[in-house]
Formats: C-alpha cells, sequence, structure tokens
C-alpha cells in the first residue's frame, strides 16, 4: 500500500510540474504575442505618417521652414498629407500622438524611443529618410528593440 501511495504522489507530482510548466510558458508566449501585436501597430501607424508627410514650408509645425521632420525633445514633429501638424511623443512610458491620444497601452512601457533623420535638411533635395528605434516592456518579462527605416513619398510638388 505504501509504494503504490508513493508511486501515485510521484506520478501527479510530476504532471503538476509539468501542467504548471505549460502554463508559465503559455503566460509567456502571450505577453510576447501582444507585445508584437501593439509594437507592429504603433510602428505602422509612425511609418504611414512618415511616408505621407510634406515639407513643412512655414516651419510652424517643425520649428524650422522646409523641413521635412524634427524630433527633439523626445518628440517627432511632422507636417502631414492634409496639411496638420502632426507628433509622436514619448509620455512617461507612453506614445501619445498630438491629440494627446496613447497609442500604446498601459500593460507596455516604452523606456526608449528614438528617431534618427537624414537627407532631411532644408536645402537637400535628398528623399529624406527616418530611422524609428523602440524599446517595449510587456508582461511576464516580455521585452522588445524593434528598428525601422522609413523613407518619405515625394509628395511635394513644389519645392
Amino acid at each position: 500500500m505504501l509504494v503504490a501511495i508513493a508511486i501515485f504522489v510521484f506520478t501527479v507530482a510530476s504532471v503538476s510540474g509539468v501542467f504548471v510548466t505549460a502554463l508559465k510558458a503559455q503566460r509567456r508566449s502571450i505577453a510576447y504575442q501582444q507585445l508584437l501585436d501593439q509594437s507592429s501597430y504603433l510602428m505602422e501607424y509612425m511609418s504611414r505618417s512618415i511616408r505621407m508627410a510634406k515639407k513643412d514650408i512655414s516651419g510652424l509645425c517643425t520649428g524650422t521652414a522646409k523641413l521635412n521632420y524634427e524630433f527633439s525633445g523626445q518628440c517627432l514633429k511632422l507636417r502631414n498629407y492634409k496639411d496638420q501638424c502632426q507628433q509622436f511623443c514619448l509620455d512617461g512610458s507612453r506614445i501619445k500622438n498630438e491629440k494627446g491620444e496613447y497609442l500604446t497601452s498601459n500593460g507596455l512601457n516604452v523606456s526608449s524611443f528614438s528617431v534618427t533623420l537624414s537627407g532631411a535638411t532644408q536645402n537637400d533635395d535628398i528623399q529624406p529618410i527616418a530611422i524609428i528605434s523602440i524599446d517595449i516592456q510587456g508582461k511576464a518579462d516580455a521585452a522588445i528593440k524593434i528598428q525601422t527605416s522609413v523613407s518619405q513619398r515625394n509628395l511635394d510638388v513644389e519645392k
């Protein structure tokens, strides 16, 4: 009887250990999937805006006349195709737009947001490129560093 109880306890403990490990792996997998989904949305949203941006002739949006984009103080500023000023800013641990709407959820922590600009000077005729880099942490120790390069479409007929 004692041997049977020992075998039963060992079997139950083994099965329980496998079950608990599988649950933890599933939680990590779901956390990474949510992180990837949200960071993909964020990058695609910002990339689309950058591709469709126009040169800020007056400088009211970027702060300098004839610039395509300006990144300063953790904010990317640009003039969109509707001729409206648009911006993406790191506010604490979340990224928000010019309307104050957050583009990342409460469950995500953006630890780093940077944009490197090239070809975006006032007198350049070079197609500007923006390199967006973001470090994001999510639930269950899920973390990702994501980077993309975006070139602006040439929507401006006038220079």
